[in-house]
């Protein structure tokens, strides 16, 4: 063991230079105590190595790391473990202590890091490892509100036009990952718009006047209601509902790949009706029938419509969307001479009508079929079966939803709603 000391700037008399300190206890503690102090108190992964070393023969060292999810401090201590030494043989070595070398091989950092956190902790008494403030940053705080600002008065633009103006405007190259970096930051994403009708001036105004009338109606008002409606659904469209597992690299491996004709392909045109505890079956036209109108009045109107009013007596309501073949002189005259109620429906509405969610809850249940219908017989009869198998509780709090879709549409002044 070693009895000679140590002067401060760690060189001996006649010796070469060495690193050696003692400590106390107490000092080690201090030094932990300020290590995760300061760990809690950045709040984020810190790295942190201090070397102490104390005792009166100076054998035992201990080792604060502060880790990447900041985890207590591990404390490395032992007679061969972690202590500074002088570098005179290496039985030496091994048997009281270790090298810098090898405590950086350890910890697998640069021999350079070890030993200026040595110098600085016998400088300072304390190791800590201060933080550099990276790279600065390319844009100042108003050339950030500028990107953000020409975002927002023009959604459509591309990171690309952004940096192009930003650039002209503020005489600074800048980049469209630091755009669409600033604008991540600013809350703004990349997203593809919602397709919706367009709406006029008067189609808003109109939708504003029918939700004020019906805003307040109570369930067994809504109870008379059939709302009904048509809808097409095709063999080869999957309107982006599937979902599969692929590695990186191969989007264009056969079994990733779903064949899907540009225009929709083949497919059959549905008519249904739902009311509050209730529904239509659902019919399904053999033909396009909008080219030959006169089948809307004698397989809807006659063959389902009339049988509701029948049953419900004149409490009955009869509402439609005001396709063309809706209202034409024969389906008005069928209407009026049946004594069948129709309600008066704003133009470019499918948003207020619920049985649209009932359409798309029919998609969502063809593209999750493990074989999904490849004829048109097939999707027929997977038609008929989803439309069967259709909760009624589901219907009943679409139709349910009316009293709220009024709300939110009188909230916009008639504007699109997000149902």
């Amino acid at each position: 063991m070693h009895e000679q000391m140590f002067r401060s700037d760690g060189q001996s008399d006649g010796e070469a230079p060495v690193f050696s300190f003692q400590a106390s206890l107490d000092e080690v503690e201090k030094l932990a105590y300020q290590l995760k102090e300061e760990a809690e108190r950045t709040e984020r992964p810190i790295r942190r190595l201090s070397k102490v070393m104390y005792g009166s023969t100076c054998a035992d060292m201990q080792v604060d790391v502060m880790g990447e999810c900041l985890s207590s401090i591990k404390h490395v201590v032992g007679t061969t473990s972690g202590c500074f030494y002088p570098r005179s043989n290496d039985s030496e070595k091994l048997e009281e202590g270790r090298s810098v070398t090898s405590v950086a091989a350890e910890f697998g950092i640069a021999h350079s890091i070890v030993s200026r956190l040595w110098r600085q902790f016998q400088t300072t008494g304390t190791a800590i490892r201060g933080f550099s403030s990276g790279r600065p940053r390319g844009t100042t705080p108003a050339d950030d509100r500028y990107i953000d600002l020409q975002a927002r008065r023009n959604r459509r633009q591309a990171a690309g036009e952004i940096a192009s103006h930003t650039t002209q405007a503020i005489g600074r190259p800048i980049s469209r990952f630091t755009v669409a970096r600033r604008l991540h930051g600013g809350g703004l994403l990349a997203r593809r718009p919602v397709r919706c009708v367009p709406l006029t001036p008067a189609h808003r105004r109109r939708r504003s006047l029918w939700c004020r009338e019906h805003w307040n109606w109570r369930d067994n008002e809504w109870r008379r209601v059939l709302f009904t409606d048509e809808s097409r659904f095709s063999l080869s469209s999957d309107s982006h509902r599937i979902l599969i597992w692929r590695e990186r690299g191969s989007c264009n491996h056969p079994s990733n790949i779903i064949e899907r004709d540009r225009y929709g392909g083949r497919g059959v045109l549905v008519w249904g009706g739902i009311m509050l505890g209730s529904r239509t079956d659902l019919h399904i036209f053999d033909v396009f029938f909008f080219s030959q109108r006169d089948r809307y009045c004698n397989e809807i109107l006659l063959s389902y419509v009339r049988l509701f009013r029948g049953a419900m007596d004149l409490q009955f309501l009869f509402m439609h969307d005001n396709a063309p073949c809706h209202g034409t002189v024969a389906a008005e005259q069928l209407l009026e001479s049946e004594d069948i109620e129709r309600m008066d429906w704003p133009a470019r509405s499918p948003d207020l009508n619920p049985i649209e969610h009932v359409w798309d809850f029919l998609g969502r249940r063809l593209a999750a079929r493990t074989l999904p219908p490849v004829t048109i017989r097939e999707l027929r009869l997977a038609l008929q079966d989803e439309w069967a198998a259709m909760p009624q509780q589901l219907i009943d709090t679409l139709i349910l939803s009316m009293g709220r879709r009024c709300e939110t549409c009188l909230a916009v002044r008639g504007d699109h709603i997000p149902y």
